[in-house]
């Protein structure tokens, strides 16, 4: 969406950044009280390859304890029996992107030439499901909705190559970009797709956890979202780019190019983590979170849905000040769940 920062980074992290790194992160778990889980994301992070990967989790394991949650986020293409032996040695658990059956992945998710990368995503999940520790390295299935798609096909089929929970995300997209399919600020069409989902989910005597859906129920119910996006949440996101430099989170490179970029240079070359988020530049990012416009403000949801997430509130005159451009996908799903629970006598 036109953010070309990935030109002045280095395409992957280099022996010296990861050995600041780990000390960067090993001082970080010690100065705060709070746990903190350490992603790797991308690009696509087994790019670096086995031996690179192996450097980098043992460096992070010199500073981060086993208890330590080291995660990952990959397209799953380039799994293999030595990758898995890896994260299974430095306990690294692995998410996987996929959008449904090959006709609903291939719609998105192709290679640099136009060619399908769907077999491959499946070899990769295979090869993940057969290895012995399994039930710790798979943490699940990553899907972004089409909302021309089926929600039960896309379901039963993910839920169907054994993943122990699947998560459901909005398309990228602003109030002056519009996501894939949505036609109107007024319409509706995620928030439909999401209902569907959810009669589906419910009626399933055997469901896969669905982390969007249970998160919006939980929320429903007076209890605490664990999802970023949903609830008044409080996260704290940082990104430690290939050459050490420390941004916002990645996803606000959707809204404008840099948007992702702090006005402070910081690095884990030059600056300790806890102070950089203890300063007045990272606090103003992190209150970002919380959305600024009257129409979310004054919503009777705002506990449930929060706001959304930032990316999905801008647009080029308003900048962050407005409601996210789901918002009505966001009523009519948490009204669903109301719904819903109120039939089985839950609701509030």
């Amino acid at each position: 969406m036109g953010d070309d920062g990935w030109k002045e980074m280095p395409k992957a992290i280099a022996p010296d950044t990861i050995r600041v790194l780990s000390t960067a992160l090993g001082i970080l778990s010690k100065d705060q009280k709070s746990e903190f889980t350490t992603v790797l994301h991308g690009g696509e992070p087994l790019m670096l390859g086995a031996r690179r990967l192996e450097h980098l989790l043992s460096e992070l394991r010199k500073n981060l304890s086993f208890e330590h949650k080291i995660c990952m986020q990959t397209n799953g293409m380039l799994i293999s029996d030595e990758i898995l032996r890896i994260c299974d040695e430095f306990k690294t658990s692995i998410s996987i992107s996929l959008d449904g059956p090959k006709p609903i992945n291939d719609r998105f998710r192709i290679g640099h030439r136009g060619e399908s990368t769907f077999d491959k995503v499946i070899a990769g999940i295979t090869k993940l499901r057969n290895h012995p520790s399994s039930e710790f390295l798979f943490s699940g299935l990553l899907s972004v909705i089409d909302p021309f798609s089926n929600p039960k096909e896309i379901y039963t089929y993910l839920k169907s190559l054994g993943a122990p929970s699947l998560d459901f995300l909005y398309r990228d997209g602003n109030h002056s970009s519009y996501p894939f399919g949505k036609a109107t600020f007024e319409s509706a069409e995620y928030g439909a797709w999401l209902c569907e989902l959810l009669d589906v989910y419910l009626a399933d005597p055997t469901p896969v956890r669905v982390r969007f859906l249970d998160d919006l129920m939980r929320l429903t119910l007076g209890g605490r979202g664990i999802k970023e996006g949903s609830g008044i949440t409080d996260f704290g996101i940082a990104i430690i780019e290939t050459d050490g430099t420390v941004s916002k989170n990645d996803t606000l490179k959707s809204t404008a190019n840099g948007a992702d970029r702090f006005n402070e240079k910081w690095s884990i070359f030059s600056h300790r983590l806890a102070d950089i988020f203890d300063s007045g530049e990272f606090d103003e990012y992190h209150r970002l979170q919380r959305p600024s416009s009257p129409t979310c403000k004054n919503c009777p949801e705002l506990g449930v849905c929060g706001g959304g997430m930032p990316l999905h509130r801008w647009s080029n005159d308003g900048k962050f000040d407005n409601p996210s451009v789901y918002c009505n996908d966001q009523k009519t799903i948490i009204k669903h769940v109301r719904l819903n629970l109120s039939q089985e006598g839950l609701a509030a």
